[in-house]
């Protein structure tokens, strides 16, 4: 093959420049990256003629960059690329070199070596242990414009949101082989579907050199993982999943990137992507570098990227791992480690602009778009519009609501009356922020145990437990996530080297908790009290706060004037409690929508009949009540069905 180099070709313009020099591009993937191009392409600049592949890398401080790959023997010295102007960025065109090609470049630094780097904007990686670049093109059709046209009903904060969270390479594996996109995407839609969750949550998918750190090390910003086959594959899954109805959350890393030495770190020499002082620049939990957000061409590198999973992919939302190890400049680090800002304070302020940057960038373009914060500290605003001092996310997670909830759980019942403002304090900042309740991944590894035997008790106990803290979680103001396999009560924590014990539907008490969760997603779908006013203060009212000698809680979930009020009662005892009044914001025949003992979930069947009627007793500081039969650790959803009297 004859491959030669068209030095007068190029993708940039004089506005590309400028918007990446201060920081506000916003689709760097058009014009860096590697573009299998016909020379005359509309937009470019040149008098190539040829087909072959347009080379744009940023290396300000290098003195020289060539293209090396399998086309011209990974000789240094073929195809060199050159300086665009004072951006910093090196281009070529080389003429003959078409998708399927591997490439890197050849980077020289100051002092005169020369390293060979991946391409910071691939769109696709060979598999490792190789680390080079693969140039990319994609074919795709999509078939999805029903749903992106209609997408924004369910983005609305007044709709429901539950979100299954998935590890594409541990949630089937047969045969102990890795399952590709397109056959995840089948897969992965009926489960979804059956069990009635409006949107998946992928674990990063992001090609990423270690599969140990379950994407979370990524050297492929623009490039998903070839583990499970192509971007053309992924955007079939995802394509798949739209047309089954369901929506599409990425998990995205913006906070860190790992040392490999191919990739980002030390780019050209310098710390051009990182901070050089270790202080802010290297992370001490995750040996890793940390993004300078401060520069502002990392800010448009970081930010193109997230509009490329958009713009691309169709990704329907995007969870951000790691914010407040960004927000904090001393996040676990001793005193001494860490450099305060400017004002003396340990609030990374670079950090904080990107994010409002970013969600500003996304809002204008994708205002029907998910963007999700994994922030775990009482950071004011992560919610709020960055116009009104906030960092403008769509919702953050309730690790708070996590962690207590579970802790409470662990509790053998006798003592869970010392520890009952673990269910309640929640409610005293609730409408703080826009809420997601997460039972995630990182809850069920390292030795935490499943979600099932963080339950006390027996089996039967930590079944009936498990019941009753999903109804928690499912009936609670918030939006929801659930991580794989706890829908199927699974009894050993989560495994990355394996894969979801499916064969545990084939027994009863666990096929039981997949149809409470079915169950509950209906519930929470159909009924509009359980999500329209998630976010306002008069959509929970207290019933019962104060039984900690019972572990007993009620209260209402209040929708819109039309919507029939649902009150929920849990007993966190194993004992049936008869004659157990709760107040009702309304009189009138009251149904039992769910209730998680019944035997169709693996429970005993106590319960109220079907339905009653509330009687004209007051309770608390409502004028009506019913009296209930509780079952032990269960959970009762009632639902009112005629006017109020």
């Amino acid at each position: 093959m004859t491959v030669t180099t068209d030095s007068a070709f190029s993708l940039l313009s004089s506005d590309d420049a400028h918007f990446f020099g201060e920081g506000t591009h916003q689709r760097l993937y058009r014009q860096l990256g590697a573009h299998p191009v016909r020379a005359g392409a509309a937009g470019a600049t040149g008098t190539a003629a040829r087909d072959g592949t347009y080379f744009a890398v940023w290396a300000p401080n290098a003195t020289a960059v060539a293209v090396v790959g399998d086309w011209n023997g990974w000789q240094r010295d073929r195809h060199w690329l050159r300086p665009h102007g004072s951006t910093g960025i090196w281009e070529t065109f080389v003429v003959g070199v078409a998708a399927g090609a591997l490439y890197k470049y050849a980077i020289t630094d100051r002092s005169g070596a020369t390293i060979e780097k991946s391409d910071p904007v691939a769109f696709a990686a060979e598999p490792a242990p190789g680390t080079a670049s693969r140039v990319c093109d994609s074919e795709h059709v999509w078939h999805d414009a029903e749903w992106m046209k209609t997408r924004r009903h369910g983005a609305r904060a007044a709709a429901p949101i539950s979100i299954y969270e998935v590890h594409l390479g541990s949630w089937r594996k047969p045969y102990g082989h890795f399952m590709g996109y397109r056959e995840l995407g089948a897969a992965l839609a009926d489960h979804v579907s059956r069990l009635g969750f409006t949107h998946v949550e992928l674990m990063p998918v992001m090609e990423h050199p270690f599969y140990g750190s379950w994407g979370y090390q990524v050297t492929g910003y623009f490039a998903p993982t070839l583990r499970y086959g192509t971007a053309d594959d992924l955007m079939a899954m995802i394509d798949l999943l739209h047309r089954r109805g369901i929506g599409v959350i990425l998990d995205w890393v913006p906070a860190h990137f790992p040392t490999d030495a191919h990739s980002l770190g030390l780019f050209d020499g310098t710390h051009l992507y990182e901070h050089e002082d270790p202080r802010r620049g290297f992370h001490p939990d995750w040996t890793s570098y940390i993004f300078n957000y401060g520069r502002n061409e990392v800010r448009a590198f970081l930010i193109s990227s997230a509009m490329y999973w958009l713009d691309v992919f169709h990704a329907d939302g995007i969870r951000v791992d790691g914010v407040a190890s960004m927000l904090y400049r001393d996040y676990s680090r001793k005193e001494g480690e860490w450099i305060p800002d400017h004002d003396g304070s340990n609030r990374d302020r670079d950090a904080e602009r990107f994010l409002q940057q970013l969600n500003v960038a996304v809002r204008e373009t994708y205002p029907d778009v998910l963007m999700i914060a994994e922030e775990s500290t009482s950071w004011p605003g992560v919610t709020r519009a960055p116009e009104v001092g906030g960092l403008g996310f769509s919702y953050k997670w309730d690790m708070g609501w996590m962690h207590d909830t579970l802790t409470y759980v662990h509790q053998d019942p006798l003592h869970r009356k010392h520890h009952h403002g673990k269910l309640t304090f929640r409610a005293m900042y609730a409408q703080s922020e826009r809420f997601t309740l997460p039972l995630s991944h990182d809850e069920v590894v390292h030795g935490k145990g499943s979600l099932l035997t963080k339950c006390a008790g027996d089996r039967w106990q930590q079944l009936a437990t498990l019941r009753a803290l999903y109804a928690y979680q499912w009936t609670t103001p918030g939006k929801k996530l659930l991580f794989m396999g706890g829908e199927l009560a699974v009894p050993s924590e989560w495994n990355h080297d394996g894969e979801l014990d499916f064969g545990l539907a084939d027994r009863p008490e666990h096929a039981g908790i997949l149809r409470w969760i079915s169950d509950l997603n209906t519930a929470y779908r159909g009924q509009p009290a359980l999500h329209r006013r998630d976010h306002s203060d008069n959509g929970f009212q207290w019933l019962v706060v104060d039984d900690a000698d019972h572990s007993v809680i009620a209260y209402a979930r209040l929708g819109e004037d039309r919507d029939p009020p649902v009150v929920v009662v849990i007993n966190f005892t194993p004992v049936v409690r008869d004659s157990y009044r709760v107040g009702t914001p309304r009189g009138g025949r009251w149904m039992e929508l769910l209730n998680s003992d019944s035997a169709s979930y693996g429970g005993g069947n106590v319960g109220n009949f079907g339905s009653l009627d509330a009687e004209p007793v007051g309770v608390g500081q409502q004028d009506f009540s019913l009296r209930l039969t509780l079952p032990p650790l269960a959970a009762l959803v009632l639902v009112a069905t005629d006017g109020a009297s």
